[in-house]
């Protein structure tokens, strides 16, 4: 079996597909993954087929900061690409899996007549019990319904990328289509790659979903030095440890949100770790006591069972590697969809009730982190959800799906509408 894989993201969206691309080549299948070029060495360490996205998402937001003008300027180009990329390896392979954010996918896989399999790190599919992940409103409102947020969201995605998506469907001989938000779950099996036991499904889903877990990575190779280190300065006393990271994020607060923290650290008598992430967030505290500025890669299976609560951006990633650390956590979201996983963390009981990042002050700060240091039921119910998520297997899920859908590709051809 050929499968094509494709994704894009942070760590916290590209090291699943590498998990699952290390499960695939294992059991003797051949695979093909296109990624981002700021992960290529990862790639390499693992040794499996791999191509490299032309248009580079990732270095272009790491090295600059976007307005919404040239977000879609991007986004259209990224679509248009994807077309030209894409259609030549498809036609080479057995299936398709990519992420929800690669809007082509499901028209290539069309236009090649080959199956696909659409993966979401949070509950991307339109229905009447809960609102788009993608807004800052992760509970259902009793006026603006869940159906009309997504009908909005529907609007501005089939304004940003219908033309340039027909403009390579009429090149191709395709008929026109006229929404995206129909489309593309209407024409895939939608597959959710986090945790049933984190996460949150709408018994409403009118379109073919399964949920089946993240899938965890914990082959990639790391920094061993600076882990011992870690665990040195965690292990010399007793005091609570404190983790902070924005992962990839580029907060405007991150900087105060650090500082303040270290200070709060100081005040309680809690040990104070700083994940520095893609934009190098505790560097002005470097020297300082009390700290230890983690700014090599060392993954997070490894780092958050040493601590004793976790603060963090709200990424599905992080969210879920806490989860299964079994540690209390609190999210600090700034966009997509860590509200709403900063909300589960809450309806949980396994942390406080989150900050927005861009909002966040320091008495909230304090009064929260203590919260999340200190209460036990946080600490309880941490560890009960840790046992269920560690339970869990993402990995070996949607490996068997795909066996499952390519064994039945011809069956699955007729039910979709697909066309050679």
């Amino acid at each position: 079996m050929k499968v094509f894989l494709v994704t894009r993201g942070a760590q916290g969206d590209v090291y699943p597909y590498f998990a699952i691309a290390e499960k695939l080549v294992r059991d003797g299948h051949e695979v093909t993954l296109s990624l981002p070029q700021v992960f290529e060495v990862h790639a390499k360490q693992l040794g499996f087929n791999y191509v490299l996205q032309n248009y580079d998402d990732i270095n272009t937001l790491m090295e600059t900061s976007t307005n919404n003008r040239e977000l879609m300027a991007w986004m259209h180009r990224v679509t248009d690409k994807q077309f030209e990329e894409f259609i030549p390896i498809l036609e080479k392979h057995d299936i398709m899996v990519a992420t929800n954010t690669e809007f082509s996918a499901p028209h290539i896989a069309e236009y090649c007549g080959k199956p696909i399999l659409r993966t979401a790190y949070a509950p991307f599919i339109a229905g009447r019990k809960i609102p788009p992940p993608v807004m800052p409103w992760p509970k259902p409102n009793p006026i603006i319904r869940p159906m009309i947020l997504w009908g909005a969201l529907n609007i501005g995605v089939n304004i940003m990328i219908d033309g340039i998506i027909n403009k390579n469907r009429k090149r191709l001989g395709m008929p026109l289509f006229k929404n995206q938000g129909e489309y593309a779950p209407s024409r895939s099996d939608n597959f959710l790659l986090y945790s049933p036991s984190l996460g949150s499904v709408d018994p409403d889903w009118k379109y073919p979903w399964h949920i089946g877990g993240y899938c965890f990575n914990d082959t990639i190779a790391y920094d061993q030095e600076k882990y011992g280190k870690l665990k040195a300065f965690i292990d010399k006393d007793d005091r609570p440890a404190l983790f902070f990271t924005m992962g990839s994020c580029k907060a405007k607060k991150k900087d105060s949100i650090c500082a303040w923290l270290f200070d709060i650290c100081r005040r309680h008598n809690y040990k104070f770790v700083v994940g520095s992430g893609w934009w190098h967030t505790g560097d002005e505290l470097l020297g300082q006591d009390n700290i230890f500025l983690l700014d090599s890669f060392v993954p997070h299976h490894l780092v958050f069972p040493l601590c004793d609560g976790i603060i963090h951006h709200g990424g599905s990633g992080t969210s879920h590697s806490a989860a299964r650390a079994g540690k209390p956590q609190m999210a600090l979201p700034i966009f997509i969809d860590q509200h709403y996983f900063g909300n589960q963390i809450y309806d949980l009981k396994i942390g406080p009730h989150y900050l927005d990042a861009t909002k966040v002050t320091l008495g909230e700060l304090e009064k929260r982190t203590v919260d999340l240091l200190s209460n036990p039921v946080y600490k309880q119910n941490a560890a009960i959800l840790g046992t269920k998520v560690r339970n869990e297997n993402g990995v070996q899920a949607i490996c068997d799906y795909i066996y499952r859908k390519v064994d039945g590709v011809t069956e699955f051809k007729a039910a979709s509408g697909f066309s050679s």
